[in-house]
């Protein structure tokens, strides 16, 4: 019988995270009354100092990037929940999977959002000073970048290990009805 192997740092990092990530779909899905001079944007009073830089032009223009991200992140968070759920209260083995394909949606989307400032010559943080350039951008951004990775190397191990046990003791099945 297979053992489910949770670990704390990565289940913190999936609870943890639902909040802010609900609060920042919220914030997007709700434009314009999440804006600063809308009437829900007291929920959102910090997102003011994004949003003159990156939300009002995106959104004046019509980028779609911003709401799109947002549904993959209501994805995600459904699979950080999901994966809680199978691992810590129904302890059901194959849940390490549901974490691994959330962790690894997680860290492709976020790719896609830095590789989109790359090839669009940092149409929406060039203009940054290096200071804000790290503080507001680089290092919130690169969390994302940095645990996903983390939980997708450590789950995939778990994955791999898995299925080579599975492998050696259906072949060492397949060997002893044999004999």
């Amino acid at each position: 019988m297979a053992v489910l192997k949770t670990r704390t740092w990565i289940s913190l990092w999936f609870l943890l995270t639902t909040p802010v990530i609900l609060w920042d779909v919220g914030y997007c899905f709700m434009r314009p009354r999440s804006m600063k001079g809308g009437d829900l944007h007291w929920i959102w009073a910090p997102y003011a100092l994004y949003q003159e830089v990156y939300g009002l032009p995106a959104f004046n223009s019509g980028d779609g990037f911003t709401n799109a991200q947002s549904f993959m992140n209501v994805l995600e968070t459904a699979l950080n929940l999901l994966y809680l759920y199978l691992a810590h209260v129904v302890a059901w083995p194959p849940a390490t999977l549901i974490g691994f394909t959330s962790a690894s949606l997680t860290l492709a989307k976020t790719v896609l959002y830095w590789m989109q400032e790359y090839y669009c010559n940092y149409c929406a943080v060039g203009h940054n000073n290096a200071w804000d350039l790290f503080w507001l951008w680089i290092l919130p951004n690169g969390l994302w970048l940095v645990v996903p990775t983390l939980i997708v190397r450590t789950l995939g191990k778990d994955l791999v290990n898995a299925l080579t046990l599975a492998d050696r003791v259906s072949t060492m099945t397949s060997m002893n009805k044999r004999r």
